[in-house]
């Protein structure tokens, strides 16, 4: 395989991550602000009676357990926690998605930190309140972080001197 075509696929599954970043975080700000709307009796009532009955059989499973047991937590604070995580992760993800798309220099520092910060929270969580999605999350961002230093790396190399344009040609890392 030659440097040129595997730049493209990397290229390509760069800007699909990027994609796939802006439709999760797309979706976690949809779901902050229906969680922040949603009483959490409702909430309670869904996940009893669509999640556990329709999708995961017994409500006495392992994973039905640990479902009823999310949704109770939410009276007792962590939906605040949740509502704001989610909420500021997914308008984080959509602000960089649109800036490393448009190849802004500046922004791939400030993804790369925000990522690597997101991805040691997430997994912090994930150990001290036995999370199963913060892992999940976790590696999708630092697969993320590993492309965006990448391409900063490359665009980098391809930018004039100087820095003097933020934005790259579209076709300039090609």
């Amino acid at each position: 395989m030659t440097e040129a075509v595997g730049r493209t696929k990397v290229d390509r599954l760069f800007r699909a991550a990027l994609l796939l970043k802006g439709v999760d975080g797309a979706a976690e700000l949809v779901t902050a602000v229906v969680l922040a709307l949603l009483p959490a009796v409702t909430l309670h009532r869904l996940v009893a009676d669509v999640l556990v009955r329709d999708m995961l059989g017994s409500s006495h499973g392992a994973i039905a357990r640990h479902l009823e047991t999310v949704t109770d937590a939410f009276a007792d604070g962590s939906r605040t926690f949740a509502v704001v995580y989610l909420g500021l992760h997914g308008l984080l993800k959509l602000g960089l998605v649109v800036a490393l798309l448009r190849r802004w220099l500046p922004a791939y520092p400030v993804a790369a930190v925000v990522l690597g910060a997101f991805v040691a929270f997430e997994l912090y969580r994930a150990v001290t309140h036995g999370s199963l999605v913060l892992p999940v999350l976790a590696a999708l961002d630092a697969l993320i972080l590993v492309l965006v230093i990448r391409e900063y790396r490359m665009l980098r190399r391809s930018s004039p001197i100087g820095g003097e344009n933020p934005h790259v040609d579209d076709h300039a890392a090609e």
